[in-house]
């Protein structure tokens, strides 16, 4: 049972209803390993049918689109290892696909004339890369591993203050590379570093929502 407050979504409904309201729900599919072709089955049927724990997903696609997140249940309901699952296979995503992808587009994007600008915007972009991918390392090698190593009684509070102030660093390093962007980068051709932009735009939701299934998720399932 969906163990939200105000939660939208219950294992009864159809997967394919929630994918047409929610698209980003997509990106929670593939970190579950979830394929596409479910027909007309419902959110319950399909975790089953893939081995994911219900109530982690439905916990994560409500915590999506809930606006207060403060009115979130108490007794809110996940599974550890699912949820350790999804937040490996996140950090995948950003680190092999996402990230590289942008910085890709991004140098195809820059203007040939900028060469000393060029440098600039590449190298603060790498290190914000290496910020994300040090932070995320760390949490694969140790602090995940750690969480499973412990008995279920086992006192982890004082992660929580350390991954909200990183998360909120994360974020800000991102916000601030969008703005260097859009203020002081004089592009010629809009066209492609306007869809960078929309790339880093979608990158910097996807990155807060990682985070938030962190502080409002994994830290309080602790």
């Amino acid at each position: 049972m969906n163990k939200f407050r105000f939660g939208k979504y219950r294992e009864t409904d159809v997967m394919s209803d929630l994918i047409g309201e929610n698209y980003p729900a997509l990106l929670v599919l593939s970190r579950f390993g979830i394929a596409l072709g479910f027909g007309d089955k419902s959110i319950g049927e399909i975790c089953r049918d893939s081995g994911v724990d219900t109530d982690t997903f439905l916990a994560i696609v409500n915590l999506m689109v809930v606006e207060d997140r403060t009115a979130l249940s108490a007794d809110v309901r996940v599974s550890i290892e699912s949820l350790v699952k999804y937040l490996r296979n996140s950090h995948d995503y950003f680190l092999s696909y996402r990230l590289p992808e942008i910085r890709k587009k991004l140098t195809e994007a820059l203007d040939e004339n900028q060469e000393d600008l060029n440098k600039a915007v590449l190298e603060y972009f790498d290190k914000f890369v290496i910020e994300v991918k040090t932070h995320m390392l760390y949490e694969n090698k140790k602090v995940f591993p750690f969480v499973r190593s412990l008995p279920k009684d086992g006192k982890k509070e004082k992660y929580a203050a350390g991954f909200s102030k990183q998360h909120e660093q994360i974020e800000m390093r991102l916000t601030e590379f969008k703005n260097i962007l859009i203020k002081y980068y004089p592009a010629q051709s809009t066209n492609e570093i306007n869809s960078v932009l929309f790339d880093i735009f979608n990158c910097e939701k996807e990155l807060t929502l990682h985070n938030t299934v962190e502080d409002y998720l994994f830290i309080p399932a602790l």
